[in-house]
């Protein structure tokens, strides 16, 4: 067994996992998993650079997580940064603040490495069961960008596209600093547009229609199979390995679209860092399986924080 811990920062969440690793039996033990919404891309598609007040929320939370890493006594640490921080002209200053922190430097991976861990962390505990067709295209549905993998046990083809619930939701649904509620028809054909070039520029490099299982991964995810399933709270392992038909999905998305603030809000599933981002990530998980034909997706709790557990063990 060895302890370690693994931090994914992403441009909506930064998630901390501590867990034992057990490479006989291809096991992770949690010991403790928690997710905090710092919204680090806040303004990153249009200024190109991270906010102060964006930076000060992210480092705040990995004072938080470094206690939590002291206490469990984890013997390694992997800081992993995607979308927001590649895009960012100041990503240096970014670096520095985790470094005094936690005493490891971040590493702000490419698309293709955030594809290869969100895989591994998906299917790791999926390629026994023979129930579940292969090939799998496991779908990482971020708040900057999208990431789509093929493979059967091992990956096959992979790419990172710039779609993702916050920036489509800046891009598109915002107008003078506040989203619009609920969003026009245009601005919804806009959106459907942008979503729709990525699934094209993804399919260049992905088989994405070989696919014979749909793995979904994140909180857009995660967020539609709660409300499709009317969970009181949020419950992980209701979630884990739930699987929701393209109908219910389409169902929920054209809600969400369609709702205001306060009845997303009022969601008793919902975290209150999704609320104006809810219908931009349902709408890309929808176009996702119009575009594939997948009947249905896969839930799936583990995703690319398990995967940079096991790269670490």
């Amino acid at each position: 067994m060895t302890r370690v811990a693994a931090i994914d920062c992403g441009t909506n969440s930064i998630r901390l996992l501590v867990a034992d690793a057990d490479p006989a039996t291809g096991e992770l033990t949690d010991l403790d998993r928690r997710m905090t919404i710092v919204r680090l891309g806040q303004g990153v598609d249009r200024t190109g650079r991270l906010a102060p007040e964006a930076l000060e929320r992210t480092f705040a939370a990995c004072r938080e997580y470094a206690e939590v890493i002291k206490a469990h006594g984890a013997e390694r640490l992997r800081f992993v940064a995607t979308s927001a921080s590649r895009d960012a002209e100041n990503r240096d200053e970014f670096v520095r603040g985790v470094l005094d922190i936690l005493g490891v430097e971040p590493e702000v991976i490419t698309g293709d490495q955030e594809a290869e861990f969100s895989f591994t962390g998906a299917t790791k505990e999926l390629t026994g069961r023979d129930h579940l067709e292969r090939p799998f295209l496991v779908v990482d549905i971020g708040g900057g960008s999208t990431e789509f993998v093929v493979g059967e046990d091992h990956v096959r083809a992979a790419r990172s596209v710039d779609v993702g619930c916050v920036r489509m939701t800046e891009r598109h649904l915002v107008v003078d600093g506040k989203v619009t509620d609920p969003p026009t028809e245009e601005q919804i054909a806009a959106m459907r547009a942008d979503i729709e070039a990525a699934l094209d520029l993804a399919e260049q490099t992905v088989p994405l229609r070989e696919a014979r299982t749909l793995v979904g991964l994140a909180g857009s995810v995660t967020t539609v199979s709660a409300i499709a399933q009317e969970l009181p709270e949020y419950d992980p392992t209701r979630i884990h390995h739930s699987r929701i038909s393209r109908a219910k999905v389409r169902e929920i998305t054209d809600w969400l679209l369609r709702s205001t603030h306060a009845e997303r809000a009022a969601i008793p599933s919902m975290h209150p860092g999704r609320v104006d981002v809810i219908a931009a990530g349902a709408l890309v998980l929808l176009s996702i399986m119009d575009r594939t034909g997948a009947e249905e997706v896969v839930v799936s709790e583990h995703d690319i924080l398990d995967g940079i557990g096991w790269s670490v063990a």
